[in-house]
């Protein structure tokens, strides 16, 4: 069993910062790319950043400049740094990896969510 835990999401206002947080635990052999996703209302979940185990990183051309991805592979823990928000960046985010239990067996896993709110 492999669990995605998130943590850090809140209410900010434009031009503040946020960081995510990321921590994977369970039968983990193996984690290879993870990512942040994230979900407005009313449109469908969307890439926000991926990082491979050897930390190269792929942004979406909205957060280019802002947000900063990065992991720990000793700790099995994927950051999201975010920079100067804007309030469409509001969205419920998701962590999400790819992920080689100690079966062998490379499932795609979803954390819960936290909620990213931008708001004068």
């Amino acid at each position: 069993q492999v669990q995605l835990v998130e943590s850090g999401g809140g209410l900010v206002h434009p031009g503040w910062s946020l960081r995510l947080s990321c921590t994977a635990a369970g039968s983990i052999f193996r984690i290879y790319v993870m990512g942040w996703y994230r979900q407005a209302p009313g449109k469908q979940r969307e890439l926000v950043a991926s990082i491979t185990s050897g930390s190269i990183t792929n942004y979406a051309d909205s957060v280019k400049g802002r947000f900063t991805i990065s992991r720990d592979n000793a700790k099995n823990t994927m950051l999201l740094q975010m920079n100067s928000l804007k309030p469409e960046d509001t969205a419920v985010y998701y962590c999400n990896g790819a992920i080689e239990t100690l079966s062998r067996v490379v499932l795609n896993y979803w954390g819960q969510g936290t909620q990213v709110t931008v708001s004068s």
